[in-house]
């Protein structure tokens, strides 16, 4: 819903600033022209902000107290252009909001200057004031300085927490994803166990099929290397024999010839040499 600019008569907000003197929230204008930068740049640089009526002169009260009086002002798009370029001619910018009011009368301008976020401000002149005690008054150095921490320290608060927050986002999803690839991870383990379980088992029965075949071909060999033993002793006992019996037809025969050989000298009566 827009906010209203423009009132015929007098807000309540304005009647209660002008029944009260100026002070440090409120501060009381003849004309635009009259406003500086370094008006606009008091009221940026307080902690509360500020107030500009324009078109209100000051005036004695009958019990001796100052008090605002309303004379009118322009109040056209030049006039608000004017408070525009103002504010714009701050550094940083300063940020305002222009109502009109008491349209059925003597036109005035309420100028809200809102305590700046980007304090400290100053002119285009490099004035750096603020406002107290009804009065505008430069910023002193040390003020300066606590207004520079204290600005560079949010700044430095809020970088600060965008960086936790975006490193606890990425140590959420850095979590969530080291838990589903340990999720995995202890899913392949399983498999792999399992796997691993049926190749041992299938191993185990290998190596006892195995153990069972080199216990059967060790017995084997050692039946055949008795039975080659046997062979080699029954060879060994037949060549024995067959050499003793060769021994006894060669002495047999060899005896056989002698008796031949004696039986023939003896026909030939051929006397046997000694």
């Amino acid at each position: 819903m827009p906010v209203k600019r423009e009132y015929q008569t007098l807000t309540k907000r304005t009647r209660m600033m002008l029944d009260a003197p100026e002070n440090t929230n409120v501060d009381f204008k003849r004309e635009a022209t009259g406003i500086k930068s370094s008006d606009l740049v008091a009221f940026a640089n307080s902690p509360t902000g500020g107030t500009l009526l324009i078109g209100v002169d000051e005036y004695t009260s009958e019990d001796g107290l100052q008090r605002g009086k309303i004379v009118g002002c322009d109040v056209d798009d030049n006039a608000r252009l004017m408070m525009i370029n103002k504010a714009t001619d701050c550094y940083p910018n300063v940020e305002i909001q222009i109502f009109i009011e008491n349209l059925n009368g003597p036109p005035l301008m309420r100028v809200e200057v809102p305590s700046g976020h980007m304090r400290p401000y100053c002119s285009s002149r490099g004035e750096y004031t603020v406002r107290t005690e009804g009065r505008n008054r430069a910023l002193y150095p040390e003020e300066l300085l606590l207004i520079f921490m204290d600005r560079e320290g949010d700044k430095f608060l809020t970088r600060f927490k965008t960086a936790v927050s975006q490193l606890e986002d990425k140590v959420g999803h850095i979590n969530q994803s080291l838990s589903h690839d340990m999720g995995t991870v202890a899913q392949h383990i399983h498999d792999l166990d399992s796997q691993l379980q049926k190749t041992l088992g299938h191993v185990g029965r290998l190596t006892d099929s195995s153990k069972k075949r080199s216990r059967n071909l060790l017995q084997t060999l050692k039946d055949s290397h008795d039975s080659i033993e046997k062979l080699e002793q029954h060879l060994l006992a037949e060549r024995q024999l067959v050499a003793d019996n060769y021994q006894r037809d060669q002495q047999k025969r060899l005896a056989s010839l002698e008796s031949k050989l004696d039986v023939l000298l003896d026909r030939l009566e051929v006397p046997l040499r000694d």
